[in-house]
């Protein structure tokens, strides 16, 4: 358990972190400060990546397994920083609790795990089987899981954790998140002449309708997958007396464990495919959105945005001895699936890396007005951390 000493240097980083604002592709001064809190800690080595990514490193005495503490350092914006009761980048301690945007969502699990890893090598005197490696990771609010490739590459680590939050219950899956545009392709007309032209918009319409009669894919554990329009675009616009030629539709698609690149988009494909023998003048297509983002290093993040969904056996050795270390600590967390994509996505579902998820605070205070942990749960979650290091490398 953590002394009062060490509480209050863990709250210290927790504030201190909040206080440097890390929008994604902004995150060079919380690198800075977490550069500085592995140094005081007495982490062996640290290391920055192309995409901007922190990693630090401390090698036990003896050989073992290799375990990778994943936390995303990048935060979502403040949009309008007058509705906040408390300065969004001030990490103020108040009432027992840390305020400021990224307190929640992560830089309060980031802080634990620093803190727990070097209290951890400390008091053991680095005498534990393997090597500890704590990742502040960038991007993640845009790219689930991209900037998190590089990391795994490097580190190949046999275990995962994930800080997301999850209120000091273990995780042991997501769905994963996949972005789908449909598009629809017709031909351009003045206004006042409709007929001359072939309107992409009437065609888009149709074929909504007709993904909206898809049957959704199941899993018993991660429920419902999900296939959900979210925006919607003409071209021309302003389209002033002119027929639109192009519309765009974009889908959020929630995503369960063994579906594919392929077999998600299959049905949206093969309803084009339909459309088209049935109307001459129906053309379409439907693919991944990919997004492109400058990092702070100056190194362009690309990927295509689908994000897999994972799921381990709760009986599985790994998840049974983090469940023991959490419980050796006093704490008792019921074992749960996120709602939510996080890295795992890329650790779990494309690499297949044994990962769980245990953070700190409840899920419904990331992005919100006023964010903040409880400094009971941070206390708590960097015990967890302890217990889990204790367990799965000795």
């Amino acid at each position: 358990m953590l002394s009062e000493g060490r509480k209050e240097e863990l709250i210290t980083l927790c504030s201190e972190l909040v206080q440097q604002q890390s929008y994604s592709g902004e995150e060079n001064h919380v690198v800075q400060r977490i550069r500085k809190a592995f140094q005081k800690m007495g982490f062996d080595d640290f290391w920055v990546d192309c995409y901007g990514n922190i990693v630090g490193h401390i090698k036990g005495k003896r050989p073992g397994k290799r375990i990778l503490f994943d936390g995303h350092i990048d935060t979502v914006p403040v949009p309008d920083d007058g509705k906040w009761k408390q300065a969004p980048f001030g990490g103020i301690l108040k009432d027992g609790k840390i305020y400021g945007r990224g307190a929640s969502d992560m830089k309060g699990a980031v802080s634990a795990m620093i803190m727990a890893a070097g209290y951890f090598a400390m008091d053991t005197k680095r005498d534990f089987a393997g090597d500890i490696y704590i990742a502040g990771v960038v991007h993640e609010e845009c790219f689930e899981g991209v900037a998190a490739r590089e990391v795994s590459e490097r580190v190949q680590p046999d275990y995962v954790v994930i800080g997301e939050a999850s209120e000091l219950n273990l995780k042991i899956g997501q769905r994963g998140r996949a972005e789908i545009v449909v598009e629809t392709y017709g031909r351009p007309a003045h206004s006042a002449n409709p007929q001359a032209g072939i309107n992409a918009v009437y065609k888009m319409s149709k074929l909504i309708d007709r993904i909206r009669e898809l049957t959704m894919t199941f899993h018993p554990v991660l429920g419902q997958g999900i296939l959900e329009l979210t925006d919607i675009k003409s071209s021309p616009y302003p389209g002033a007396s002119v027929v639109p030629d192009y519309c765009r539709a974009t889908y959020d698609r929630r995503l369960l464990v063994g579906e594919t690149r392929e077999s998600v988009l299959k049905p949206i494909l093969d309803l084009i495919e339909e459309m088209s023998r049935e109307d001459a003048e129906f053309k379409g297509t439907a693919s991944y959105a990919v997004g492109v983002e400058k990092c702070y290093t100056g190194t362009n993040i690309e990927g295509e945005r689908f994000f897999p969904g994972w799921l381990y056996d709760e009986e599985d050795q790994f998840i049974q001895a983090a469940l023991k270390g959490i419980k050796t600590m006093g704490i008792s967390p019921a074992v749960t699936q996120y709602s939510f994509c996080t890295n795992g996505s890329h650790y779990a579902g494309e690499a297949g890396i044994k990962t769980i998820g245990f953070g700190p605070s409840r899920e419904n205070l990331a992005h919100t007005i006023d964010e903040y942990i409880e400094v009971e749960q941070l206390v708590n979650v960097a015990n967890g951390y302890y217990g889990i290091l204790k367990e799965v490398l000795k």
